[in-house]
């Protein structure tokens, strides 16, 4: 069943992508959410529209959890939710930047078993089963790429990826723990869409990544296709991920990140 899911997501999260990408002029803003600069376009509201259509269309009892439009839907029939994230990195969407992506992720008994994350822009689609392993791909669907981390790096050679949040006062902290933790590292990588940095951990074109904030639809379908990979994804005072904060990378290199980030106590705000 695993792998039905994964092909709808798969099928869906490309249809989305283009027409994303289709999209050629000047995007407007629709709305804000959280401050003046955490926006919502026009465009996001489109895709997941699409999404929930096609979906909905081929498995009608199934619930969703979508980032524009909340939950629909119960899943008690079918045993399945979907947790979508129609657009994630719409900042860089808007400016035109290329690190963006539809992210779709199928859970079942509360545990996330099927993913896609396609990023359309750089031609990269990034697919998992809970067990099956971790895959990238063209967006073509070829046979790809199967993914497996290495056994990581120490803490001084790491070249970390991270967010940040919208609001002033969170990002003061987010700051202040940056640059404490930036003379300890090899560098930082700011890309600017969750879904994307987890799945380029899994590549191994960062060796860790952490962010606080992230809602679940951000790192659903990321956290799997990095879990699948060999990578050991999680909170902090929790052992999952989860808004509090999310933490990934190599098993070893894990514990040494999360007892560095623990030290400054990123889990505040100003």
């Amino acid at each position: 069943m695993n792998t039905e899911l994964l092909t709808l997501a798969v099928e869906v999260a490309r249809e989305a992508g283009e027409l994303l990408d289709s999209f050629k002029g000047r995007v407007s803003v629709a709305d804000t959410k959280s401050s003046p600069t955490d926006v919502v376009t026009e465009m996001d509201r489109k895709a997941e529209e699409l999404i929930r259509s096609r979906i909905l269309a081929r498995r009608p009892g199934d619930a969703i959890l979508g980032e524009e439009e909340g939950q629909t839907g119960d899943s008690g029939d079918s045993g399945v939710r979907w947790v979508v994230d129609p657009l994630d990195g719409t900042v860089n969407y808007l400016y035109g930047l290329r690190d963006w992506s539809v992210s779709i992720a199928a859970e079942r008994g509360g545990e996330i078993v099927a993913g896609a994350v396609f990023a359309p822009r750089a031609g990269e689609l990034f697919t998992a089963t809970r067990g099956g392993g971790a895959w990238l791909s063209g967006p073509d669907g070829g046979p790809g790429e199967k993914l497996s981390v290495g056994p990581g790096v120490a803490l001084d050679r790491a070249l970390v990826a991270t967010g940040f949040g919208y609001r002033a006062e969170r990002r003061q902290v987010q700051g202040e723990v940056v640059a404490a933790l930036l003379p300890r590292i090899r560098d930082i990588r700011r890309g600017g869409s969750a879904s994307v940095d987890l799945c380029a951990l899994a590549l191994g074109r960062v060796d860790a990544y952490y962010e606080r904030g992230l809602n679940y639809w951000d790192y659903a379908a990321g956290a799997l296709v990095a879990e699948e990979a060999g990578v050991k994804v999680g909170g902090l005072k929790d052992p999952a991920p989860g808004t509090s904060m999310t933490v990934a990378a190599a098993p070893p290199l894990f514990d040494e990140l999360s007892a560095a980030l623990s030290a400054l106590n990123p889990e505040r705000d100003a």
